[in-house]
């Protein structure tokens, strides 16, 4: 229990040997339960959760008042890999069916500092936020062991989800340290969420749908011995298809259906008047006529104007979004 509030901890491992063992080992004594998920690992991780599992459950195994016995660590292990998102999925079931207050995620590549999971909580317990997540893009001493590849490509995640999601001030959007109120976690179409990578940009879409307050958590990134199963050339067109998918429906249904607004209209106009000017260049780029400055003009007046409509759509998303971004800390 931590203050008065039962928490459970997802860890979803895949090929994670020699990595996974020093996780369980070293979660923190007020977690209630952790589920441990090996995702159709290929080495010996399996044989690693249930060694390390059965030494942490003789330790801290829970007596019942019928005098029978509770596992603290529940192992799982996943007959085909099912994805990040997939196993995180089954993790959150299990959770909700066990009643826990609170759910926290952390991956089992030993990336996620157990002894920080209580300021994950902290904002949850307080009723400040519904989800927290991580961010490891604060400051330069927090980002500085991450390379400059995956550095680059987390920072332009990062903006494409805050246009997809409405949370503009999230950091870090590929950052799987995260926690969530059983309340919250019953809000969301939990089945629906994304099966693989893209789960963290997928449950920051879901969550705003449902007015969900998000807090993020400044730690610092931690890096050794693991290596990323991500494959950039499929990951990348699946995410920005998701990305976009989610952006639509968001639109739809919180500024179109449920309500409107003009943040829908400014969105819209940006688009028709930015690609009316693309077209515009093209075809003066590949005629080149008689009056090809003025067309050229022309089109770029209309790209101009759309750009400014962006610019509005941006703002207007950013004012009607700042209520649901939490404070980590209290003031």
């Amino acid at each position: 229990m931590y203050r008065n509030h039962s928490v459970g901890v997802v860890v979803p491992a895949y090929n994670e040997e020699g990595l996974i063992g020093r996780v369980i080992d070293t979660m923190p004594g007020f977690v209630d339960r952790v589920y441990v998920i090996d995702d159709g690992s290929t080495d010996g991780t399996w044989e690693e959760i249930q060694e390390h599992a059965s030494a942490v459950n003789e330790r801290r195994e829970v007596v019942l008042a019928d005098g029978g016995h509770q596992p603290t660590v529940l192992p799982f292990r996943n007959d085909r890999n099912l994805g990040r998102g997939g196993s995180v999925k089954f993790g959150y079931r299990e959770a909700l069916d066990d009643e826990m207050d609170l759910v926290a995620v952390m991956d089992g590549d030993g990336q996620m500092d157990p002894a920080i999971l209580d300021r994950m909580l902290d904002p949850i317990v307080e009723g400040r936020a519904d989800y927290v997540k991580g961010n490891r893009l604060s400051g330069r001493r927090s980002w500085q062991g991450m390379s400059r590849f995956r550095l680059f490509g987390n920072v332009m995640l990062t903006f494409l989800t805050k246009v997809s999601s409405g949370y503009w001030s999230v950091s870090d959007s590929q950052n799987g340290y995260s926690a969530i109120s059983r309340q919250a976690l019953e809000r969301i179409p939990v089945d629906e969420l994304y099966d693989d990578y893209g789960f963290l940009n997928d449950i920051l879409a879901k969550c705003n749908l449902q007015d969900l307050r998000v807090a993020d958590v400044p730690h610092s990134a931690i890096y050794g011995e693991e290596q990323s199963t991500i494959e950039y050339g499929s990951f990348i067109p699946r995410v920005s298809l998701l990305l976009f998918r989610n952006f639509r429906r968001r639109i739809k249904l919180k500024y179109l259906l449920l309500d409107f607004h003009p943040v829908a209209l400014c969105y819209g106009l940006s688009v028709v008047a930015m690609l009316v000017g693309l077209v515009g260049w093209l075809y003066t780029g590949v005629t080149w006529a008689q009056g090809v400055f003025v067309r050229g003009m022309l089109s770029s007046l209309v790209f101009f104007v759309g750009s400014l409509f962006l610019v509005l759509a941006f703002a207007y998303d950013v004012e009607l979004n700042d209520h649901l971004m939490a404070d980590a800390e209290r003031n």
